[in-house]
């Protein structure tokens, strides 16, 4: 745990649990958001070809995780640590657009 919080730059091993924490609730939650828009658009595994459903359930997921985990960085308190983090994401996927100009 000492690499890793030394890698993170985080000094506590609270704040290394709440940092773990957010990651499994914000990656969990969602992969259930996504299913449930698409079980709510009809498709599900048994009536879609299950590649097109995991591709599809990928596509979802992908640009709904990172501003999750802004809001979740949020909520626990965290943002100092999840902010940078949540919009290297953002910005890597060419969604950069969605956030607010940096003053330069």
């Amino acid at each position: 745990m000492k690499k890793l919080k030394e890698r993170w730059g985080i000094t506590s091993n609270y704040q290394l649990i709440i940092i773990i924490l957010v990651f499994a609730i914000n990656g969990s939650l969602s992969a259930k958001i996504s299913a449930f828009v698409l079980e709510e658009l009809g498709m599900t595994k048994e009536n879609t070809n299950i590649f097109l459903y995991y591709i599809i359930l990928l596509v979802i997921v992908l640009p709904l995780y990172p501003f999750m985990l802004l809001f979740f960085g949020w909520l626990f308190g965290q943002s100092k640590f999840f902010t940078p983090f949540g919009k290297k994401m953002i910005k890597s996927m060419k969604m950069g657009f969605l956030l607010p100009k940096s003053k330069s």
